[in-house]
C-alpha cells in the first residue's frame, strides 16, 4: 500500500527549514518514489485546519532549488496544541474542543503514515503527543523530528540545524553595524542577538565576528583600528551582569577608544527588566507558550539606557540581527549536517522508528534517533567552556 508522508515546519524560523524539507523530499524520491508526499501549511495551524499541499512530481523534480533560500516555503506558525484558550481566541478551534484530537483526526483523514516535524522541542514533543494519542486509538503513526533552533538549546542534542548559519549571518550583520562606530564621537552600539534562555548564539556570533576581525588588515594611523571594531562586552542569560562595575570598565574603553560595542543576548538580564516593568505596574507581554515577547520588551534598548549616561555616550544605536540571521539560507557547514540528519530521519521513518534525529550528547555526540521522552528545551549555554572564557579574557571582560 502506498504510504502517505507529511511534513510540517513550526516555531520560529532557523536557517535550515527550506534545506531540511528539500533533503527529506530528495531522500524519499530515492527510497520511496511512489509515496504520497504532503505538507501542512503554517505548521500545526495547517494541521488543525486541514490545510495541506501535495508535493507532486514537478515539486520533487525541482526541490533542490530550496537550498538557495531561507525561511520556509510551506510556512510556520507558533501554535501549541495544549493551549486551548489561545487556539480558541485565534479561532483555530471551537470552544470545548480538544485540539489534540482535531489534529489527530486530520492525520487519520489524510491517511498519514509518517509525519516529519522540523522544529524545536515544543514542535517535536507535540508531535510525540500526537503519535501517543493515535497509538492509544489503534492508529499507527511514525513521527520523526528534525531539530532546528538558532538557540541551540535542545536537550540532549549537541548541534541544532541552522545555528551555525545564524551565527555566521549575525557576524556578517555585525560587521556592517559596527562600521557605524565613528559616525559620531563617543558612540555606544548594542548588537542584540536572539536567545531568550540560552546564550549560545550570542557567544558563537561573537566568536565568528572576532575571527573575521582576525582576518582584516588595520590602519590605525588614520583611525582604522582593531580596538574600535572589537567586541567590548558579550552578555548572555547564563551569566550575571554587574552593571555598575561593567559601566566603569566600558567607560575606560570609551575614553581611550572613542566607542563601545556590546553583543547582547536578548534574554540577558530579562529578570531585572521584568521586575522593573512589574514594579511600574506595566503588563508583561507573553506569547501562547508563556514566553516573554522580547520584541515588545526590547532588552537592547533597556541595556543601552543603563549604560549610556554611565559611560558618557553621545550617541546610542541598538540593532537586532535576529530576523536577518534566522531567515538566511543554510551555509555549507549546516548543509552537511542537514543532509546527514535528514537521511537518517527518512531511513528511521521507513523502518517505523519514531524519535528526533540529532547528535546525542549523552552518547558521544553520535548522530542518532533520540527517543521523544529524552527531548527537552532550555539547555543552558556552558559559560565555563575554555574557549568562551578565553574570549572573554581577550576582550577584557574575564
Amino acid at each position: 500500500m502506498t504510504k502517505t508522508i507529511a511534513f510540517l515546519t513550526a516555531g520560529g524560523f532557523a536557517p535550515c527549514l527550506s534545506s531540511a524539507l528539500a533533503a527529506l523530499v530528495e531522500r524519499y524520491s530515492v527510497l520511496a518514489p511512489n509515496a504520497r508526499l504532503i505538507a501542512y501549511r503554517y505548521g500545526y495551524e495547517g494541521l488543525l485546519k486541514g490545510d495541506s499541499i501535495e508535493l507532486g512530481a514537478d515539486v520533487r523534480a525541482n526541490i533542490a532549488c530550496l537550498y538557495a533560500f531561507g525561511g520556509s516555503p510551506i510556512g510556520n506558525s507558533r501554535v501549541k496544541l495544549t493551549n486551548v484558550k489561545d487556539l480558541v481566541s485565534r479561532h483555530l478551534v471551537a470552544e470545548g474542543s480538544d485540539p489534540l484530537q482535531i489534529a489527530a483526526d486530520q492525520l487519520v483523514t489524510d491517511k498519514v503514515d509518517i509525519l516529519h516535524t522540523i522544529g524545536g522541542d515544543d514542535t517535536n514533543t507535540t508531535a510525540a503527543d500526537l503519535a501517543a494519542y493515535l497509538a492509544k486509538h489503534n492508529y499507527g503513526l511514525t513521527v520523526v523530528g528534525v531539530p532546528k533552533t538558532v538557540d541551540n538549546d535542545i536537550v540532549p542534542i549537541r548541534q541544532s540545524l541552522g545555528a551555525w548559519t545564524a551565527a555566521d549571518q549575525g557576524a556578517r550583520f555585525a560587521a556592517n553595524i559596527i562600521a557605524e562606530h565613528n559616525s559620531a564621537p563617543r558612540e555606544l552600539i548594542v548588537h542584540e542577538i536572539m536567545g531568550r534562555n540560552c546564550g549560545y548564539l550570542t557567544a558563537e556570533t561573537t566568536r565568528r565576528y572576532r575571527e573575521w576581525l582576525d582576518e582584516q588588515q588595520w590602519l590605525p594611523e588614520i583611525g582604522l583600528s582593531r580596538e574600535a571594531w572589537e567586541v567590548h562586552a558579550c552578555y548572555v542569560p547564563e551569566a550575571h551582569i554587574d552593571i555598575p562595575s561593567e559601566a566603569v570598565r566600558l567607560k575606560a574603553i570609551m575614553d581611550t577608544t572613542g566607542n563601545v560595542n556590546i553583543f547582547l543576548s536578548e534574554g540577558a538580564g530579562v529578570d531585572d527588566i521584568v521586575a522593573e516593568m512589574e514594579k511600574a505596574g506595566e503588563t508583561v507581554p507573553r506569547d501562547a507558550f508563556g514566553h516573554l515577547e522580547l520584541d515588545k520588551v526590547n532588552p537592547g534598548q533597556w541595556f543601552a539606557a543603563q549604560f549610556a549616561d554611565r559611560i558618557g555616550a553621545d550617541k546610542v544605536m541598538v540593532q537586532k540581527s535576529g530576523y536577518f540571521a534566522r531567515s538566511a539560507p543554510s551555509n555549507g557547514q549546516d548543509l552537511d549536517l542537514i543532509r546527514r540528519t535528514c537521511q537518517m530521519a527518512v531511513d528511521a521513518a521507513l523502518a517505523g522508528q519514531s524519535g528526533v534525529v540529532g547528535m546525542d550528547e549523552q552518547n558521544g555526540d553520535v548522530l542518532s534517533v533520540i527517543e521523544f521522552p529524552r527531548i527537552a528545551g532550555h539547555k543552558p549555554f556552558d559559560v565555563a567552556q575554555p574557549w568562551y572564557q578565553q574570549m572573554l579574557a581577550e576582550i577584557g571582560q574575564g
